[in-house]
């Protein structure tokens, strides 16, 4: 029997991230995955990297970590397609990141196959399709079900829409731990998720963690970030549900 800890979407919020570590421990937990979005909106990028970059945990880049890689040389085309509060956020993370982090990140999968009590798992960000293709909870079950049958997996582990689920298709069951730090269901707690693998039975946990939100908020406001960064750890929102009156996730 393996127990496997997964988390997903930290977005630079070192106080979340170490209370879902902490708590983490206290399970007798034999790896933990992480599904990407080590950066983004919080004030800690470099030290959520430094943090997880450990030999038991095994991560993928998320597409956002692949945007703040690609900025130089995206930052003044996105000028002109992204609101001002997305191109700074981007802008932010990246000027805040070592060089031996962004190198971290540069040598990172999209994607990663592991075997575990004879359950092949599938890593991916987004969907097994692309790492910008949000799955939730609404995702109508005939793209699930296409999406299963071409993984060759019995386990999909996905983050990317903040929103934590799980859902059986066919034979293949679809597991999203939801956010670390920046969760968008109106929960503002962290979100995480451990599974309990044995050869022919598979338990699905979901955990929500209070953490220190004081510490993050202070800090987003102490590096001069904007007060919306603030309100979406606040409320557990994404910044178009704050700004824009919908809740839809883009980056």
């Amino acid at each position: 029997m393996k127990r496997i800890a997964v988390i997903s979407e930290v977005h630079a919020n070192l106080p979340a991230l170490e209370a879902v570590l902490e708590d983490i421990h206290r399970h007798s937990i034999d790896t933990i995955l992480n599904l990407g979005d080590f950066v983004g909106y919080g004030p800690f990028p470099n030290e959520v990297v430094k943090r997880l970059a450990k030999p038991e945990i095994r991560n993928i880049l998320g597409n956002y970590d692949h945007k703040v890689l690609t900025w130089n040389e995206k930052k003044e085309k996105w000028k002109q397609t992204k609101s001002p509060q997305k191109w700074l956020a981007f802008d932010w993370a990246f000027a805040h990141l070592s060089n031996e982090s962004r190198e971290f990140l540069e040598g990172l999968p999209q994607k990663r196959r592991i075997l575990e009590s004879n359950q092949r798992i599938l890593m991916v960000h987004g969907s097994p399709a692309s790492p910008n293709e949000h799955l939730g909870p609404d995702t109508p079950d005939d793209r699930l079900q296409i999406l299963g049958s071409n993984t060759k997996a019995d386990i999909v582990l996905c983050g990317h829409s903040h929103i934590p689920f799980e859902r059986r298709i066919a034979s293949t069951w679809f597991v999203n731990p939801g956010s670390v730090g920046r969760p968008d269901d109106g929960d503002p707690r962290a979100s995480y998720a451990i599974l309990t693998l044995d050869v022919d039975h598979i338990l699905i946990q979901h955990f929500r963690i209070d953490y220190d939100i004081d510490r993050v908020v202070a800090a987003i406001r102490q590096a001069g970030l904007p007060d919306d960064f603030a309100r979406m750890v606040i409320l557990g929102k994404s910044l178009n549900d704050i700004t824009e009156g919908n809740g839809s996730v883009d980056e």
